[in-house]
């Protein structure tokens, strides 16, 4: 009867361990939702539209004329991205909004596409090149501006990328890169075709990966930005009206 007994108290005591050292499942985890939030434009949104213009209220002594080209409109994508989204589509909404500004100021513009039959002797005040750079260098930021290695009017040229350079950073916050400055951009091919005396120049105005919000969703910033640097060109050098 006693071994009875201990057994039965040796039984709960080995059923005792074997259910404390049962462990319970683990507890699936829920993983928080990453947010990516939107880079923050730090220049743009201190410059009011209206500044824009502020030095070209006067009136030209004639009406000036720009060509704006529209980066591989009419030709191919240029640089795709994964989702699908191309340079083309980016480079012409800005085009779109850069001669809108314009001819609201007075100036004739000509919306050209990449491979234009107008370029051929092209005679303009002015030329810019729009276009964007690569969707596939993660961690590459900022624009750059560039003008024919051999000009046959470098100093107006000059110029005319230095407006660009200057006002388009004040206007999108976004830092020059002229380390990615291709021969492609020195020898762009409208160099070769418009008029000698055509001051030309060819931005490429943010990488789609990294400055995308910027270029995507901000096209009239990016726009002003260009609008800017042309308009400080033209004030330089068109011949203010009489009074």
């Amino acid at each position: 009867m006693l071994i009875l007994l201990l057994a039965g108290v040796l039984t709960g005591i080995n059923l005792f361990n074997s259910e404390a050292k049962e462990v319970d499942p683990p507890l699936e985890r829920s993983i928080p939702e990453i947010k990516i939030n939107p880079p923050l434009v730090q220049a743009a949104p201190t410059v009011a539209a209206a500044a824009i213009f502020k030095t070209s209220a006067t009136k030209y002594a004639y009406q000036p004329l720009v060509g704006i080209v529209s980066g591989h409109k009419g030709y191919d994508p240029g640089a795709v991205c994964p989702d699908g989204l191309t340079e083309a589509e980016i480079n012409y909404k800005v085009a779109l909004e850069v001669t809108s500004l314009l001819e609201r100021q007075g100036i004739r513009t000509d919306l050209l596409d990449e491979f234009d039959d107008r370029l051929t002797e092209y005679q303009a005040d002015a030329l810019v090149s729009i276009h964007a750079d690569s969707c596939s260098v993660s961690g590459a930021t900022g624009f750059k501006v560039a003008r024919v290695t051999d000009s046959a009017i470098p100093e107006a040229e000059d110029q005319l990328v230095a407006c660009l350079n200057q006002n388009y950073g004040t206007y999108t916050g976004l830092t020059q890169h002229p380390a990615s400055i291709t021969d492609n951009m020195t020898d762009y091919h409208a160099f070769r075709e418009i008029a000698d005396h055509t001051p030309g120049a060819i931005i490429e105005i943010g990488f789609l990966l990294d400055d995308r919000y910027l270029l995507e969703h901000k096209p009239k910033i990016v726009a002003r930005g260009v609008a800017a640097g042309i308009l400080c060109f033209l004030d330089a050098n068109i011949p203010v009206a009489g009074p």
